[in-house]
């Protein structure tokens, strides 16, 4: 009887003492849980405190103190801070917004996430796409895709190939299509640069951005460097100008710097592209720089035909389309007013639900087109009297 209480005991000993353990083992994981969350939060609160540095540029090292140039444009003598490391002149740093200190240099040197303010690319444009400009393909081909597909052959004549070509000529004939194509072709990366996107704000940015384009060429060799509209930036040179002309001027140079270099191009070609020929500066169409100049003339009636074979290509065309006689009735038109025509000839045939284009659309699709130049050149002309 006795052994049987002890038991009994026993028992509801054990019980009490393992709730009592799992309880306390419950509530020191909840304890440990609600801790790290506070802690968390202490984080994040002392975060919302911490003071904002401000992105400086290092102009120049002087034992443990230095010179600084804010984003603003002004420079300051200042301390380097003991835990910033080993400093050099174009280094980024971050500085204490009170009294300028270098609190710590930032891994990246460049200003500019450069690659989203241009189009990196890899081309797919076949040299078939392009209708019309035999000679001036061939003149491509000689400059740009055969340095970079066989370089060993200018080594044997003994000559250095041109570093860069000019494209000129109307609106729409095929500048672009062409640059892409020879990028194709040579299987590099194409950069596409929109001249006036390098004119910016603060002083010295625009140079900085032509800087780390070419940079970023140079990493991803064999490239081209296309730079459309280059009238925004070459246009030619005047003794008196505003600080924003100024500015222009200084990006200009910076881009003269880089087609001549310290540092050869070698895989690296460059290709402008402009309408206004007539207003750039001498200094960059000189031997040495955009060797070769290029026209790219409005098509004549054979090549019309060749790019109206290009863009009808896909079409469902009827019967009665004769391309021959159509190509004659696109006198004066580019290449990019022949696409434009072919599209709203098949708007045309989609408003009277066809699924063939027949002449008629064709014609009323050129008409149009030739309505709408028309219209802007009456615009221009009243604008101007």
């Amino acid at each position: 009887m006795t052994t049987n209480t002890n038991n009994k005991e026993k028992n509801i000993l054990d019980s009490v003492i393992y709730s009592y353990t799992s309880d306390t083992n419950q509530m020191n994981e909840e304890n440990r849980i609600l801790k790290e969350t506070v802690n968390k939060l202490k984080e994040e609160l002392d975060k919302f405190k911490t003071t904002p540095l401000m992105v400086c540029d290092v102009r120049d090292i002087f034992g443990k103190d230095a010179i600084i140039r804010l984003p603003n444009g002004n420079q300051f003598y200042v301390t380097v801070s003991e835990e910033c490391g080993k400093l050099k002149p174009g280094d980024v740093v971050l500085t204490d917004q009170k009294n300028l200190t270098i609190i710590r240099k930032m891994p990246l040197t460049k200003q500019f996430d450069i690659e989203s303010f241009v189009i990196v690319e890899k081309p797919k444009v076949p040299w078939s796409a392009i209708g019309g400009l035999d000679l001036q393909v061939q003149e491509i081909k000689e400059v740009v895709e055969l340095p970079l597909k066989r370089p060993e052959l200018f080594k044997k004549i003994g000559i250095t190939p041109p570093k860069g070509i000019l494209l000129y000529g109307k609106p729409g004939t095929g500048k672009t299509l062409l640059a892409k194509a020879v990028a194709a072709s040579t299987n590099s990366t194409f950069i596409e640069v929109v001249a006036s996107e390098l004119v910016q704000k603060f002083i010295g940015e625009g140079a900085k951005m032509v800087k780390e384009i070419f940079e970023l060429a140079r990493k991803k060799a064999p490239s081209i460097i296309f730079i459309d509209e280059l009238d925004a930036l070459a246009a030619r040179r005047i003794e008196i100008g505003t600080s924003g002309e100024r500015e222009v001027s200084r990006t200009f140079m910076q881009l003269l710097a880089e087609i001549d270099g310290f540092e050869p191009l070698d895989n690296v070609k460059v290709i402008g592209a402009t309408n206004r020929k007539d207003i750039l500066d001498p200094a960059v169409i000189r031997p040495g720089r955009l060797d070769r100049l290029i026209h790219i003339p409005l098509p004549k009636k054979e090549a019309r035909l060749e790019i109206l074979k290009i863009h009808s290509g896909s079409m469902s065309l009827g019967k009665d389309v004769d391309l021959s006689n159509l190509s004659a009735d696109m006198e004066d038109f580019s290449g990019a007013e022949i696409k434009a025509a072919c599209t709203e000839a098949g708007y045309f045939a989609i408003r009277e639900n066809r699924t063939s284009i027949i002449r008629r659309d064709f014609l009323r699709g050129i008409e149009k087109v030739k309505q709408e130049e028309e219209a802007e050149g009456g615009d221009y002309m009243r604008m101007f009297g």
